[in-house]
């Protein structure tokens, strides 16, 4: 996992986040720079490395666009004075959480390319397989690039296709032909704004409306923050077009049949916000089943069931509505942890989780704790979290994972390590259990993901090695420089 934004911090063991795209267009000449920010501010979750607002006046001159990047969370790199230099009723926005691609500056989004036919403003939230290859194809077409982000090769391959169509939208449908991957993307053109979305399905992307404006957004909850109304999700393989003119169009040329779409699963166990809505599903009520799923096929008596804030509550809460048993609060959350947090040595490292997590003593002193989370990556800290109820006088400490073991790499965007760094490769649940001090540990069954999200179909690739697109000869994640 890469090294988080915030600097020297030694993250809770989990799987990267996923960037967030918000995208807007009001129809009545509003400017729009604001509600682009508190959309982004509602998914700050899927990335706090950098972030980005780019808008343009569709009535102005054709092409002008105003954008604003830069590293680190969404209000400390915008101000009030920065949005309002920012004017336009069409906008794109971006936070991010880098998989491929370095974590600097001129990686942040979104992208604003100038060429032949005008500007475009890009977001993307995914990750392609195929990118390195289209890439060098681009380059030896003397193409020059400016980011080491496979967003840019989306963006280049757009822009060209539009040299030889007669619209963006199928310049889009065109460079999707090449695309091979995870991608929900809000394009947003002089005059037009667009979301498509991978064939597969495997990151989210919604329409909302408020008045006279529509939203493109990774996850519902950031249209309940601007006060909008959902439309409906954007299917996997659809492209939509909003304009004044014709409203929202769409072309699904690019839609396969349902059984062979993957969402990601992880989107329901951890990225999304619990009050999101994915295609149809609520991430809070598929994270209660998680639990009552685990309380099913893994009994064990306790006193007390509680969850790792805060991707853990849903499924701790479903755990004890399934048992039977008391579901409480056992660890208060330190949501101030920021980008000033300094390291500690070596010989108190163990102390960067106790400044993130902190257990309530009153609350499992001489209690049997069943404790949910939503995954094991490297087992870096599960094993202190396990030693911290200990200490504080849990008698006995039972771990629930809301997920199947990690077993195998993501190349979709999930942030998942080769199989070597995890815990669970080559070891046994017994194994895993000894290594972090609990006195038992079961994890969620993979025949139970798609009860969980309705039987929407889904990936399980870094649970069973079955992808659904074969994945690349090498591992090419992070970094791939020109």
């Amino acid at each position: 996992m890469k090294q988080s934004v915030y600097e020297g911090y030694e993250e809770i063991d989990k799987p990267g986040e996923e960037c967030g795209v918000f995208g807007i267009y009001d129809f009545d000449g509003n400017n729009v720079a604001s509600t682009v920010y508190y959309g982004l501010l509602a998914l700050q979750h899927r990335g706090q490395e950098s972030c980005g607002i780019a808008v343009s006046d569709t009535k102005g001159p054709k092409g002008r666009v105003s954008s604003h990047k830069g590293m680190g969370l969404v209000n400390e790199v915008f101000t009030p004075e920065l949005l309002e230099q920012l004017k336009g009723d069409i906008g794109v926005g971006h936070t991010r959480y880098s998989t491929a691609g370095s974590s600097t500056r001129e990686n942040a989004q979104p992208l604003v390319l100038n060429y032949i036919k005008g500007t475009l403003g890009l977001a993307h939230n995914g990750n392609l397989i195929n990118a390195p290859k289209l890439r060098h194809e681009l380059e030896y077409g003397g193409a020059i690039f400016q980011t080491t982000i496979d967003s840019e090769v989306i963006a280049y391959h757009i822009a060209r296709e539009r040299v030889y169509t007669s619209s963006v939208e199928q310049a889009v449908s065109n460079a999707m032909d090449k695309l091979e991957g995870a991608y929900s993307l809000i394009v947003m053109s002089p005059r037009k704004l667009i979301g498509a979305r991978d064939p597969f399905g495997f990151r989210p992307l919604c329409i909302g409306k408020r008045d006279n404006a529509y939203i493109l957004a990774s996850e519902t909850c950031a249209l309940e923050t601007i006060g909008a109304s959902f439309v409906r999700d954007v299917e996997p393989g659809e492209i939509v077009t909003i304009t004044p003119q014709k409203g929202i169009r769409s072309d699904k040329s690019h839609c396969i049949p349902r059984e062979r779409e993957a969402r990601c699963i992880f989107e329901y166990i951890y990225f999304a916000r619990p009050d999101s809505h994915f295609d149809g599903v609520s991430v809070y009520q598929s994270r209660i089943l998680a639990g009552k799923y685990l309380a099913m096929d893994s009994p064990v008596k306790a006193d007390l069931v509680t969850g790792v804030p805060e991707s853990g509550n849903g499924a701790a809460l479903g755990y004890a509505l399934e048992s039977g048993i008391p579901y409480g609060t056992a660890f208060v959350k330190n949501n101030y942890v920021g980008r000033t947090f300094i390291k500690p040595g070596q010989s108190s490292r163990e102390s960067s989780v106790r400044v993130k997590l902190n257990v309530l003593r009153e609350a499992v002193c001489g209690k049997r704790i069943i404790l949910i989370d939503d995954s094991i990556v490297r087992g870096t800290t599960s094993d202190r979290i396990v030693r911290m109820l200990r200490e504080a006088g849990a008698t006995e400490v039972h771990m629930r994972i809301s997920s199947p073991p990690f077993l195998y790499p993501c190349y979709f965007g999930t942030d998942v390590p080769a199989s070597d760094q995890l815990i669970a490769h080559r070891r046994t649940v017994e194994e895993i259990c000894s290594i972090i001090g609990a006195d038992s540990l079961a994890y969620l069954e993979v025949g139970r993901l798609g009860q969980m999200i309705g039987g929407l179909s889904h990936c399980t690739g870094c649970f069973t090695g079955d992808y659904p697109l074969p994945p690349p000869a090498e591992d090419i994640r992070g970094d791939f420089e020109p």
